[in-house]
């Protein structure tokens, strides 16, 4: 039997305003996921994600990307993701307010078209 050792601390808060914010549920994917120094594949809080999900319950939510169509972005990670053992659930920020500060990486210009419905904040 194997057993894991998970050790937990506090949630990364992204949003501005907690309390006005709508969030799906997706499975996100361990495509192109580095692991960290424990060995572990996480996808951070506030990572901007794409891949279709939103017209398509069996896609995987895959970070977001840009072309010359503009930006495939669909919403913002909630919450940390493991996907050290494969693809995971998760909940993706459809609609909020959300702090940039908070972000592991500033959006481009092209995922904030895209991303209608959030209004990024500092």
């Amino acid at each position: 039997m194997k057993f894991i050792e998970t050790q937990y601390g506090n949630k990364t808060e992204i949003l501005k305003f907690p309390d006005h914010y709508v969030n799906l549920a997706i499975t996100v994917s361990d495509e192109g996921i580095a692991a960290n120094a424990e060995g572990k594949k996480i996808v951070a809080a506030g990572t901007i994600l794409g891949g279709g999900v939103l017209t398509d319950d069996n896609a995987l939510a895959v970070k977001a990307s840009t072309d010359e169509n503009g930006s495939n972005a669909e919403g913002i990670l909630f919450s940390d993701v493991d996907v050290t053992y494969g693809p995971a659930s998760g909940a993706l920020l459809i609609h909020g307010f959300v702090a940039l500060d908070k972000l592991p990486k500033a959006p481009t210009k092209e995922d904030k078209a895209a991303l209608k419905q959030i209004t990024f904040l500092k």
